[in-house]
């Protein structure tokens, strides 16, 4: 069985190439079979005519036929359903290693005839969403995929299914658009502050440097913090003892450096730390840069400079 279901999965792959879509669904596209329902009906048809003949009941060869008549146009109905939707990559979100990716697929019927109960679902697997299409318009699904590792996931094939009007005919065909998603790394653990590399400073969220630059503030106390940046004059008045904050002209830039971490890490765990160091950085609105091997990212903020650091960390 396991031989047979590959050589019909490699049948499948020939018949169905890798599309940029939009794609439209021909007759000949169309896969249809019987449901367990269309089966049992088609029994129930084959026991009435051996009924009628048997009794040469002219009434119950008339049920008979007619039965069997709506089962035809039921077969009809069904393979008419999918032929000539249009069917399009809308794109994907990226995610993170581990999390689910979600690809948006849109169905468009440029027909006068409204599409119902349609499914749709990665191979070998249950029906992730359903909809109708109503004439001239379109219906968008989103089809979840669990992602492993960083990088592009192309979305595997897929099947868009029906079984209107009446269940006993099962009708599909398979689509392999050229649609990936983009999975960044998963981030570290927090815990860890990033050690910025070439400023002389000590690697600190807040801009804690001592020295002749303009005295900003304090905040309280943290495990890690030096002593000489202590304000001791406020334990007298606080039993919490707080930190002298100081600013200068490069305290808002933060280099986020493959270099500063640890030697003995690997790649991937490198990555991750700098990923967790993306997002806090991204959190706390504070400008930050991105250093890699063969590369860099300058200092900027927003949205779209966190997906430029998190997109280079995915593919390097």
């Amino acid at each position: 069985m396991s031989r047979l279901r590959r050589r019909f999965q490699n049948w499948i792959a020939t018949r169905t190439p890798r599309v940029p879509g939009p794609w439209t669904i021909g007759r000949r596209r169309v896969y249809i079979v019987p449901t367990r329902y269309g089966y049992g009906y088609g029994l129930l048809l084959f026991v009435m005519l051996l009924g009628a003949m048997n009794y040469s009941n002219s009434m119950a060869f008339a049920l008979t036929f007619l039965l069997a008549g709506i089962g035809l146009l039921a077969m009809h109905y069904t393979h008419g359903n999918l032929v000539n939707l249009s069917i399009a990559a809308q794109g994907s979100e990226p995610a993170f290693a581990g999390d689910t990716a979600q690809f948006s697929i849109r169905l468009d019927n440029p027909s006068r005839s409204p599409r119902h109960a349609l499914t749709i679902a990665w191979q070998d697997q249950a029906p992730l969403a359903y909809t109708d299409v109503s004439a001239d318009s379109s219906a968008t699904l989103s089809l979840a995929l669990a992602s492993t590792k960083r990088g592009w996931l192309p979305a595997p094939r897929f099947a868009v299914a029906t079984e209107f009007p009446l269940g006993l005919f099962h009708a599909w065909t398979w689509v392999e658009l050229d649609l990936a998603c983009l999975i960044y790394p998963k981030p570290a653990a927090e815990g860890t502050a990033p050690q910025t590399s070439g400023h002389g400073d000590d690697g600190r969220w807040a801009t804690q440097r001592p020295g002749p630059d303009e005295f900003s503030g304090l905040r309280s106390y943290q495990a890690g913090d030096a002593l000489r940046s202590i304000h001791w004059k406020s334990l007298a008045r606080n039993p919490q003892p707080l930190v002298k904050l100081f600013s200068d002209n490069q305290a808002d830039e933060l280099w986020l450096d493959w270099q500063t971490l640890p030697a003995s890490w690997g790649p991937e765990q490198r990555l991750a730390q700098l990923c967790r160091w993306v997002l806090d950085a991204d959190a706390a609105q504070r400008q930050y840069g991105l250093r890699l091997p063969g590369g860099s990212v300058s200092p900027a903020l927003g949205a779209q400079h966190r997906h430029t650091c998190l997109a280079a960390l995915a593919l390097h």
